[in-house]
């Protein structure tokens, strides 16, 4: 079964989440657990979070539907102390709320050298932050998205995915989210059948199946291998629509949280359906 939605408001409290995903039928939903662009909030309260899992219950989403995103700010691969240790608290406390939510992962961009140490050097930060991490929690899963490799940011290959996740100690807490534009942008053809095929087989290869825990369904204002991150509404990118097709007729793609962050929400609703009526 194929679970389809989008990153919806948190506006008023995380509770609403679950009701903003059902106004636009979603079977899915992303969100952010704290103000994406503070390093710092105030922590759920009691209200908020039985509140939340209330109206998860309500609506019908599992942990499996939902996949929450952590602040823009987080920088566990960062070369400097100071940010790093910041970016370390900041992403502990993200997993803890996810925890006290109920929730079973957390999407999270892996990191930036920032023209200060090598990519390897970066790769083995952020697996000791994962480390580090997953010691002083339990129950969540951190999914490593796959990133278009814009400026210094790592992570915009399987080989990358790859090395941290073999340098994280605890395999069974670690997981992959593909984004499609993130990945054209990268240098991944997803775009054409055949290059479709090619680079799944590659996935399965280099990292596996049973570590992909969701995905981000966009369209990709810039061209292929572009290195640039710039998101576009379904068909109407340098992707198209043939891809979003494919996703939704592999079962491979089944059971995880599908999630659309295309610029124009008031269209999504309109894509959901679009999604859902080619499974």
């Amino acid at each position: 079964m194929k679970f389809i939605g989008a990153h919806v408001s948190t506006e008023g409290g995380v509770e609403n989440a679950p009701i903003n995903a059902n106004k636009i039928g979603a079977t899915a939903f992303a969100l952010f657990l704290k103000n994406q662009r503070q390093w710092v909030a105030k922590p759920l309260s009691e209200a908020s979070i039985s509140a939340f899992k209330t109206n998860c219950e309500k609506f019908g989403y599992t942990p499996k539907q939902i996949l929450p995103h952590d602040g823009y700010l987080i920088n566990v691969g960062s070369p400097d102390p100071e940010m790093l240790e910041k970016s370390r608290a900041a992403f502990l406390d993200e997993m803890q709320r996810a925890e006290q939510l109920g929730l079973d992962r957390l999407n999270f961009h892996p990191g930036s050298h920032l023209q200060k140490v090598t990519e390897e050097e970066c790769l083995k930060t952020i697996a000791e932050s994962l480390n580090i991490t997953l010691d002083k929690t339990k129950g969540v899963t951190a999914v490593l998205e796959i990133t278009a490799g814009q400026g210094s940011n790592v992570g915009y290959s399987f080989e990358h995915l790859r090395f941290i996740i073999d340098r994280v100690e605890d395999k069974s807490r670690i997981g992959v989210c593909i984004d499609t534009a993130h990945a054209y942008s990268a240098g991944y053809e997803i775009k054409t059948a055949e290059g479709f095929e090619i680079v799944f087989k590659e996935f399965d290869e280099k990292i596996g199946f049973k570590y992909l825990s969701g995905m981000h369904i966009n369209d990709s204002k810039k061209e292929f291998r572009s290195r640039v991150d710039r998101h576009e509404n379904l068909g109407q990118g340098t992707i198209e629509w043939d891809l979003f097709t494919r996703l939704m007729k592999d079962p491979r793609f089944d059971n995880i949280p599908l999630i659309l962050e295309t610029p124009n929400e008031d269209i999504w609703a309109e894509e959901i359906a679009k999604l859902k009526a080619m499974c």
